[in-house]
This record gives structure tokens, sequence and C-alpha cells, in this order.
């Protein structure tokens, strides 16, 4: 008799539970009418349900819990940073860690170090912290993912690959000495959460290698990444996610990477490299504005929850049911007709505000109103990718939208169940239904770097 197996729970069970509120319609116009139309400034218990990040939202393992109590807490020397260092150098494989706050404080000493006025940043695509870093520095962010991922509709396994043959030619053009450091980000958030092929990684480190520049990964999401490779890769079905991972990282000098994601926990990042000169120099750096080495500016039970949170993200069963879920949100919008960027990336749905809001233009911020049409709507709380975030302004200071403009749903892992995606995708269907109802927005303020963080904006009659 040939049936289909019954579609798995979650591999866990509820240990404990937070209580969430929905306020009401009338609430929700005023609370974020307050905010200036910006729900970063929006209190945590005005959201139902909270998408703006997958970072340090994830629900942690009482295995995690309990290594918080059992370490030991001191200024120099504490287990827990041993214990992260074993994890890391057993799964990442590189020689060298300088734990830190999190991913920004690892960009912050990283940038700081190796760039100088006037060089460039090539990355598939940068994120918005990595950016500012190098602008902050003075240096110049280039993005060369391929050109497929701007193309929402088109399903391709590795959408956010590096565009080699336009990383090359850049290389030449602007000389390796210009270049300081090639970084990749897995997955490559900016476009839609979408994954990076191991051929491409190797493709990436050939040319580091070639014109003798250092090759780092931005590894925020490095689980994510290599569970599509051993679905989607030819030879890596049969390899473990510890194996893969492994791989991924040998072809790299070192790697950001924020804790706050996929080791599981709600703070702390790490620096790593192969490099000891660089090693030395990031340690000092640290020194100075994150803390002693062993604690990196954290209390040391973080860095035991990262170390076990490291082998939980490496768990199948784990990876099988967060790609699920986020199908599961997926398929969803796609019967209720919403626009998302396809294929569904590792962490997060994204909606194209672009076709969701066509008579909304790009100088009006339609996913900045989309997202906060959202929670005035649902009480749900979405984040805007798109020209709030990632537009410019140019030096006769006319405004260059974003090249996409979408809003993301970010899933923190092992938070919301499948009912809270529910609501999520009706909410938004009814929305699709009455959206030439939404109106744009006008940008009133804005900071010079990371300013969507702090924007202030008003709705347009």
């Amino acid at each position: 008799m040939n049936e289909n197996p019954p579609k798995l729970p979650e591999p866990f069970k509820t240990k404990m539970v937070e209580k969430i509120t929905l306020r009401s319609r009338e609430e929700r116009e005023e609370l974020v009418e307050k905010t200036g139309y910006n729900v970063f400034m929006l209190r945590a218990e005005d959201v139902f349900i909270d998408l703006l990040t997958d970072s340090g939202t994830s629900a942690m393992s009482d295995r995690q819990w309990a290594g918080m109590i059992e370490t030991t807490q001191a200024y120099a020397g504490s287990q827990s940073y041993y214990s992260l260092e074993k994890a890391m150098k057993d799964i990442f494989g590189f020689k060298y860690l300088v734990p830190v706050h999190q991913g920004r404080a690892a960009e912050n000493i990283l940038f700081s170090t190796i760039v100088s006025p006037g060089c460039y940043i090539p990355n598939n695509t940068h994120f918005d912290t990595t950016e500012a870093n190098i602008m902050r520095n003075k240096s110049v962010p280039v993005n060369f993912v391929i050109e497929d991922a701007y193309n929402s509709t088109k399903v391709m396994p590795f959408k956010g690959n590096m565009d080699i043959k336009k990383l090359e030619n850049f290389i030449r053009e602007k000389t390796p000495e210009k270049i300081p450091l090639i970084m990749i980000t897995v997955t490559n958030n900016s476009i839609g959460g979408q994954p990076v092929s191991m051929r491409n990684i190797k493709e990436v480190s050939r040319i580091a290698k070639k014109y003798g520049i250092p090759f780092f990964m931005d590894a925020c999401r490095f689980a994510e990444n290599c569970y599509f490779i051993k679905q989607r890769e030819n030879g890596y079905r049969n390899k473990t996610m510890k194996e893969i991972t492994r791989e991924l990282f040998s072809y790299a000098d070192g790697c950001t990477f924020s804790g706050k994601k996929e080791a599981l926990t709600n703070i702390g990042g790490m620096l790593c490299t192969n490099n000891k000169e660089l090693y030395e120099k990031f340690r000092n750096l640290t020194i100075v504005i994150e803390g002693f080495v062993t604690y990196g500016g954290l209390a040391c039970r973080e860095l035991e929850a990262m170390a076990r949170g490291l082998y939980e993200v490496l768990d199948e069963d784990y990876q099988a049911y967060r790609h699920r879920q986020i199908e599961y949100l997926a398929k969803l919008l796609r019967d209720g007709d919403v626009p998302i960027v396809e294929p569904p990336g590792g962490h997060a749905i994204f909606v194209e505000a672009k076709k969701f809001l066509p008579h909304i233009p790009p100088e009006q911020f339609p996913a900045q109103a989309l997202t906060v049409q959202l929670y005035i709507e649902s009480g749900v709380r979405a984040v805007e990718i798109g020209s709030s975030c990632f537009g410019k302004v140019d030096k006769m200071g006319r405004f260059i939208p974003a090249k996409m403009e979408l809003m993301r749903l970010a899933i923190p892992r092992r938070t919301y169940t499948d009912n809270h995606l529910r609501y999520v995708a009706e909410c938004l269907i009814r929305m699709y239904k009455k959206r030439k109802q939404i109106r744009g927005l006008r940008r009133v303020l804005t900071a010079e770097l990371l300013g969507h963080f702090t924007a202030r904006f008003e709705q347009i009659n």
C-alpha cells in the first residue's frame, strides 16, 4: 500500500512559553505614527508576531541554558572560551578565534584592520552593516551577485552566487593593490536569502589566491547554506552537515560570524582566521574596543551557549524542520498570489513590494510602506530591505532607489509555530486584495550610515 508519509512535526517540544498580545488596530495606528512610520522604533511588547529579524531571536535549548549556568564567569581564561574555541576549530576549521559581542563588531575589527581609504571590497552582496562598516573606513563596497538574482520569479538552485567574470575583470581594472579583501555572504541575505554553491565558493577562492588577496566569508547563515548544498549540489547528498561545513570554510582565509543567527543565541559573534599576523592585529584591537580576548565583550555564559548552539544547528532534523517551515509560509503566500522572491531562502520569505504595490513609486518607499501597513493590519513586524535600506543619494542630490524593493519576513529559529505563520499569510493575502488603498511614504529624517534604523517618515495623502 503506497501512502505518502505523514508530515513530520518540529523536532522538539515546548518547555517554556511567552505571552504575546495583539493590540487593537486603533492602538497600532497610533503607535506606528508616533515612531515616524518606522517599525524598528516600536516596543517589542506592542508587536504580536515579530519577524523583524532572525538575529538574536532564537529559542535556546535546554542544553544551552544548562551550559550557561554551569560555566565559570571570569575576565580571563573562562572555560567557556575554550569550549567555543574547540567548537570553532572542530566545525569551521580555522586556527584562530576572536570572540565579539555580535557580527557587526567582527566587521568593525576586520575592516578597521585591513582596509585603507579609497580601496574596494567586492562581495556577492554586502548586507547593510557590512556595507556601513566598509564605508565608515572610507572604502567602497561593490556587489557582484549574478544578474539572475534580481529576477525574483526565476527559480535557480544557487541565486546567491558571485559573478566570477565580473569579479576578475574588476580586480584587473582596479589592481589587486586596491583590493585588500574579497568577501562572500552565505546565505546571500540582501537578495532573498539565496544560497551560494560550493563550486562558486571554490572559484572565488581560486581567484583570490591567483591575485594574492585574502578571502573572507560573512558566515552568519553558514549552516542553512550548507543544507542547500546538501540538497541541491551534485556530490553532497551523502555527506554530513559537518563535512560540508568543513569543506566550505576550507576555501577561505577567515570569516565574520554573528552567533545571533546560527549559534542559536541571543548575543555573540566571532572573527576567525588562519593568518597569525592578522590574528594578532584583530586580538589587539579587540582588547581596546570589545574586551579581553577570552570574553570579547560578552558574559562568559554567552560563549558557552554559542559553543553548544554551533553543534545543534548542524543537526539535520533541525535543518529539515527549519527549511520546511520557510517553505510552508512560501506556499501559503503563493497560493494567495502574493508576489515573493523565488525560490524561498533559508531564513526568511521576501515579499516583492514593487509587484505588491505597483502604484507606489520607488521614491515613496514601497517596501517600507508595505511593512508599516502589515503592522497596522495584523500586529506583525517585518523589515524593509529596499530603498530605505539600500537607496543612495548621488553627488547632485538625486535619489537612486535600490535594485530590489523587498519586505523580509525573517523567521526566528525554534520560536513560532505553523499557526503563527498561517496568521501572517492570511493577513498578507487579505492586504493584497485591497493593496490599492496602501499609501506611499515621504522620508523626513535619515542618518548617513544605516539610516533605515532610525529614519522617520510621513504618510502621503
